[in-house]
This record gives structure tokens, C-alpha cells and sequence, in this order.
């Protein structure tokens, strides 16, 4: 995928034959600050608009997966309580991941919006249809992306790009 911003017309004309979006955690699900908790060990925070827009796509049959170098308990149980299905944890290797799922559900890398923030996302947001990151995202990946949210990570850039995706593709809850 060529790695240029897209015009809002390109966006929007890309954005309508996407077939799975697939996320990356920290950075994108979250603020990327983790705290501890006494007892609990490291935690975050996550946006419930993001949470509500991913249950809104997988009602309209539509799949999201998650990407996360990570396995954290609490992750664990946000993918649960959400009923995402199609995830890999504990791999910084995203294209291999993203490999995985787009394997699993006969979705070709053409098709799938990747949204990251981080230099290991990188050939996982060189091979998606549409590369999606945040404004706090680090420079290198900024220069390389199709779209960058005007939404941070943690703060609803999720949801702005489930919102773009359901208005495109008329998917309704």
C-alpha cells in the first residue's frame, strides 16, 4: 500500500471496501499510560465510545481484531467483555498476526484497516488497504499512513473510524 495521505474523497472511497479492522492496543484503545495498582499489578484505561463502536460493528457482522504485543489480564478481559473474537496477544510481530487473522477469515490485506501507533506496527500499516494512526502517534509511523484520526488514542480516534466505516458501508446496529 502506498504510504500517502488520503483526501477525505479517498478515505471515504477506500473506507467503503474495508472488511475487517483490525487495532492495535496501546497508543490506539488507549491513552498508552498504564498505571499500578497494589495487588493488581499494571493497568489502563479504555474509552467506552471505542468499546461501544466496536460492539456496534460485530452486531452488524462486521469483524474487529486486536494486535497487542501485549497479554495483559486486563486487555484480556476488555477483548472478552467486548466478544472479540478474532485476536493475537503477545506478538510484536504484527504482520505475521495480522497474517493470521486475515488467513482465518479469507480477508485479503487490501481489505483490512490497521490502525497503530508504534515502529513495530509498521509493516502490518504498510500492508493493510487503509493505515490508520493517531495524533500522538511517533513521527516515522505519522509519515507513513494513509489517515491520521483527529481523535487521540484513548480518547474516541476507535470510534471515529468504526463511525467513518459504518456511515460508508450503511451498517446499522
Amino acid at each position: 500500500m502506498s504510504s500517502k495521505l488520503f483526501t477525505a474523497e479517498e478515505f471515504e472511497t477506500k473506507i467503503k471496501k474495508i472488511k475487517l479492522l483490525l487495532l492495535d492496543v496501546d497508543g490506539i484503545l488507549t491513552d498508552a499510560t498504564t498505571f499500578y495498582v497494589e495487588g493488581s499489578g499494571f493497568t489502563r484505561v479504555f474509552n467506552m465510545y471505542d468499546g461501544y463502536g466496536i460492539k456496534l460493528l460485530l452486531r452488524a457482522g462486521f469483524p474487529v481484531g486486536i494486535i497487542s504485543g501485549g497479554q495483559a489480564k486486563d486487555l484480556q478481559e476488555r477483548i472478552k467483555i467486548l466478544g472479540i473474537e478474532h485476536f493475537v496477544l503477545g506478538s510484536e510481530d504484527k504482520i505475521s498476526s495480522m497474517k493470521t487473522i486475515s488467513e482465518k477469515l479469507s480477508i485479503p490485506f487490501e481489505n483490512i484497516a490497521y490502525m497503530g501507533d508504534e515502529l513495530f506496527d509498521l509493516p502490518a500499516l504498510k500492508a493493510a488497504g487503509i493505515s490508520i494512526t493517531v495524533p500522538g502517534a511517533v513521527e516515522e509511523v505519522k509519515n507513513q499512513v494513509n489517515w491520521i484520526t483527529k481523535k487521540s488514542g484513548g480518547d474516541g480516534a476507535v470510534r471515529e473510524i468504526i463511525d467513518a466505516i459504518r456511515k460508508s458501508q450503511n451498517l446499522t446496529h
